[in-house]
C-alpha cells in the first residue's frame, strides 16, 4: 500500500512541475515574475 502512495505523489509532483513549466513558459507570466522581482529589488534597496 506504501508503495502506491508513493507512486501516485511522485506522479503529483510531476504533474505540478510540468504545470509549472508550462506557465513559466508563457511570455506574459514571465512579465509578471520580472515586475515581481523588481519591486522586491527596490524594497532592498530603499
Amino acid at each position: 500500500m506504501g508503495f502506491v502512495k508513493t507512486l501516485v505523489k511522485g506522479a503529483v509532483v510531476a504533474k505540478l512541475v510540468q504545470v509549472a513549466q508550462r506557465e513559466l513558459s508563457k511570455p506574459e507570466n514571465q512579465a509578471k515574475i520580472k515586475q515581481a522581482f523588481q519591486k522586491v529589488q527596490q524594497r532592498r534597496a530603499s
